[in-house]
């Protein structure tokens, strides 16, 4: 089976996680100070606060950011259900805009128009929440704008796009704070792991109390925190990992411009996109097909492992049609979720597995040509 997705973990995350353990400092440490200070340098940002995962850092980086009860946090549907539970888990109101088709991330010109709107009914917003899909980064220029325009701070949701790149500008760098997340399957990983990374000390201050319990000295608490912390151990994988990450993203991309070169023409396929001033690093590989489903089922009997990401746009989860959200027409991202599929990309592949994804979606086309 030619995997999706595949951890890139060797001797040396070994050896990093043994050294942790030798010394019996486990919990968040120096190693966690480590990899904070060297994953700040490589966002190119003056703070990085680790935390416990990617939902964390999401809760921890809307509430320093001064997202509140009542608030509303203009963000995507075509997203992993963290983003807007993160909203929520601070009590505020997601408000969900359409996508750009093309790219699959938030679409400016809707949000502009929900930004409208919520100011005409006299609920502004307080917050964008900009996701960053599948490793190709937002429009930040027009996003920053259309935000400034109505007051609304910036946060990033920068979970699947480590290295990800706007106009020369990794992401992370353009709101008041972004997030990240070390999942298993993520282009660097620490197993479970987040990070929010901000320029503003004040920011970076409350996300750092918010994750300790509040603490703003030794036992004493000064705000409502939660335990947040990441521990030794994942940090000192993290650290391997990040000193990794460039070429492992490389791999990435070399393994999409292949596919895409192969894959190019095919009937009713279309090829994810990465706009001109865009470095995007392929956490997924997402095409667009009338036929998903069948093309799906296809690959998988030729042993070809591929995922719907995301089948169902977050307006229509049971979760939040409960909460009011089912009868919002968003038709692109409910178009998007109707034909995207994700194949392989990562960094293990071999030249030979790419060879044989794209043969057998070749096959796959040729047979519905003669369908035809």
């Amino acid at each position: 089976m030619i995997r999706l997705a595949q951890p890139h973990l060797g001797e040396e995350e070994i050896a990093a996680v043994q050294e942790v353990l030798r010394s019996g400092r486990v919990a968040a440490g120096p190693q966690v100070r480590r990899f904070e200070e060297a994953f700040a340098a490589y966002v190119g940002v003056r703070h990085a606060i680790a935390t416990a995962n990617g939902t964390a850092a999401l809760h921890a980086a809307l509430a320093a950011a001064g997202v509140g009860p009542g608030d509303r946090v203009v963000t995507t549907p075509f997203t992993f259900v963290a983003t807007a539970n993160a909203i929520l888990h601070c009590g505020a109101i997601p408000v969900f805009a359409d996508i750009d088709p093309v790219t699959f991330n938030l679409s400016p010109t809707s949000l502009a128009e929900v930004l409208g709107q919520l100011a005409a009914a006299g609920t502004p917003a307080r917050a964008v929440l900009a996701v960053h899909l599948f490793g190709l980064a937002c429009d930040m220029a027009a996003i920053a704008a259309i935000a400034a325009e109505h007051g609304a701070a910036v946060i990033e949701d920068c979970a699947q796009a480590h290295g990800a790149a706007y106009s020369g500008r990794r992401v992370g760098t353009f709101g008041v704070c972004g997030t990240f997340s070390f999942y298993a399957t993520k282009n660097m990983t620490t197993g479970e792991g987040g990070m929010v990374v901000t320029n503003s000390d004040e920011v970076a201050e409350r996300v750092r109390q918010f994750i300790n319990h509040g603490r703003v000295d030794r036992y004493e608490h000064a705000v409502l925190g939660y335990n947040y912390r990441m521990t030794d151990v994942s940090a000192a994988i993290g650290l391997v990992q990040l000193r990794k990450l460039e070429t492992l993203n490389l791999r990435r991309r070399a393994n999409a411009v292949r596919l895409s070169r192969l894959l190019g023409k095919t009937p009713d396929l279309v090829l994810p996109a990465e706009p001109a001033g865009y470095r995007h690093v392929y956490h997924q590989y997402t095409v667009r097909h009338p036929h998903r489903d069948e093309l799906a089922a296809w690959l998988r009997e030729r042993d070809v492992e591929t995922a719907v990401i995301y089948p169902i746009p977050l307006h229509q989860q049971p979760l939040y049609r409960e909460l009011g959200y089912g009868r919002q027409s968003l038709p692109a991202a409910e178009e998007a979720a109707r034909q995207v599929l994700s194949l392989p990309v990562h960094p293990g592949l071999s030249d030979d597995d790419i060879q044989a994804v794209a043969e057998a979606i070749r096959s796959f086309a040729a047979r519905r040509v003669r369908a035809r």
